[in-house]
């Protein structure tokens, strides 16, 4: 069994030089997710000049480690997001998820890029032996629904899952692996300056400019479609203010093949919480099952291997006979109140952010956003996800209850004790926080013995890191920062590593 996305096993991504002169364009990306290759693929379409910059290699984040459902429902339910914002703005919201889809698919169709989109039905459920209670909120959740013009229909049974649920139509799933790479050699050959292993150090916005691998790259607009947002150009101040507004979680994946046209080719997904989603692919000889579930806030699950066990478990009860041959994880930003937050942190400086489990239709429109604002279009939706709106109603509930995880852990980090007092307790191919010389230290042996040694202190805010023993990463309980095992920023907020235990912490 492969411990990695399955999508980097179907394509191939072709690969892109650093940074090794100064520049000068219209647009600087930072990020080569979807989000970032969209923005620069819609801006390069739209005449401007820009330059894609990826701190690894293109499409090795977060978006590779999607299961890639495209659709409109949100995680939050119809129902609140009424309740929150009004009937227009929740069917504003889902209808922004509707013009991603769509994007999407066009943008397939125009660059005749085979990336397997289809349009599937996707069914909204009740957990396992939940269905009688759940029925009537999944009935008023229908009706709402087809009231907003949306294509939905309650079910008594819906396929397979045998539990009552609603059915929308219009929804989609694609493989962005193949996607993103036709995506990319459109770039190359529209001439848009993109660069792997090339990372942002620094964002300046009067004049707009980026310090990126020891060169500068000026611009008139920067894109930041990082998983979480750099902090840029924005005063510290605010960004720390922003940064309460989010809070990350890790999510598990498995896959496996299944006997084929037995099933309908869609998407699932439970009312649970966390919940568990599931998407059929039709392939010539065999069908695919991937699900994922069983969330946790980032760095704060002793063991992961028993959340990847919640996932197999519920796989099996679908499949009995089913053999895993991928399981990954991956990581989704939620926000205080259920909307992404895509817009400008500061004058010229554009973010998205925020997108919970809808990250390939809102990252698409980020990136569609994004576009608009460059070219002064005015935006349906950018006063809905703007970055700078004041939380509504349910919202300011959510805002408290995310933040009060941070003064926790900071305080119960401080009285923890390491889980090793010495490096000869660090195991082969594992990791443990060990005190030397009275510092907390990040100490990691690799499978030949080598041994790596950091602070184990988080330079976003000072907690202190925990071992993820499944993934092999250092992970940060406050903020959900996420860290290579030895050391390197995988995710943020976290902008640098963890620091040499020589450095100032």
């Amino acid at each position: 069994m492969k411990t990695t996305p399955l999508w980097p096993d179907t394509a191939k991504m072709p690969k892109f030089a650093r940074l090794r002169k100064d520049l000068r364009v219209d647009v600087i990306v930072i990020g080569g997710g979807i989000t970032g290759i969209t923005a620069a693929y819609l801006l390069r379409k739209s005449g401007a000049s820009v330059a894609l910059l990826e701190r690894g290699r293109l499409n090795s984040g977060e978006t590779a480690h999607t299961t890639a459902h495209l659709t409109y429902v949100t995680d939050t339910r119809l129902s609140e997001l009424v309740q929150r914002f009004g009937r227009s703005h929740a069917q504003a919201v889902w209808d922004a998820g509707l013009a991603a889809q769509r994007q999407i698919h066009q943008i397939a169709e125009d660059e005749r890029i085979d990336c397997e989109f289809r349009w599937v039905p996707g069914y909204l459920h009740a957990p396992p032996r939940k269905g009688p209670e759940e029925a009537s909120s999944l009935q008023t959740e229908a009706r709402l629904a087809v009231e907003l013009g949306f294509d939905a229909i309650y079910l008594d049974e819906v396929p397979l899952m045998r539990v009552p649920g609603i059915a929308f139509a219009d929804q989609a799933k694609f493989n962005p692996a193949k996607y993103l790479r036709g995506l990319s050699r459109v770039l190359r050959e529209e001439g848009c300056h993109v660069f792997e292993n090339t990372e942002a150090s620094s964002v300046e916005i009067d004049p707009p400019r980026v310090q990126a691998n020891d060169q500068t790259i000026h611009g008139k607009y920067v894109v930041i479609a990082t998983h979480v947002p750099l902090q840029g150009a924005t005063d510290t101040a605010s960004a720390a203010l922003f940064q309460t507004k989010l809070a990350s979680y890790n999510t598990y994946a498995v896959g496996t093949k299944i006997t084929p046209d037995v099933l309908p080719e869609a998407s699932f997904w439970d009312t649970g919480s966390p919940y568990f989603y599931l998407r059929i692919d039709r392939h010539k000889d065999h069908d695919y099952a991937i699900l994922g579930g069983a969330d946790h806030k980032t760095g704060q699950a002793r063991d992961p291997e028993k959340h990847y066990e919640r996932v197999e478990k519920r796989l099996r009860q679908l499949f009995p006979k089913a053999s895993i041959d991928h399981r990954w994880s991956g990581q989704v930003v939620e926000t205080n109140d259920g909307l992404p937050y895509i817009g400008e942190t500061a004058p010229r400086q554009f973010v998205a952010t925020g997108f919970s489990g809808n990250g390939m239709t809102f990252g698409t429109l980020g990136a569609m956003m994004a576009s608009d604002a460059f070219a002064g279009r005015r935006n349906p939706w950018s006063s809905l996800f703007d970055v700078h709106r004041k939380t509504l109603f349910g919202g300011t509930w959510n805002y408290l209850k995310e933040n009060k995880d941070y003064p926790y852990y900071m305080l119960k980090q401080l009285l923890e004790k390491p889980s090793a007092n010495s490096l000869r307790n660090v195991a082969r191919g594992e990791g443990n926080v060990v005190l030397l010389d009275g510092k907390k230290m990040a100490a990691y042996r690799d499978a030949k013995g080598k041994m790596s040694v950091k602070s184990a202190v988080c330079p976003h805010m000072g907690c202190i890191v925990r071992w993820n023993s499944a993934e092999k990463t250092w992970d940060c309980p406050c903020h959900g920062s996420r860290f290579m095992a030895t050391g390197e920023v995988m995710a943020g907020p976290a902008e640098a590593p963890l620091s040499d235990p020589k450095e100032k912490e």
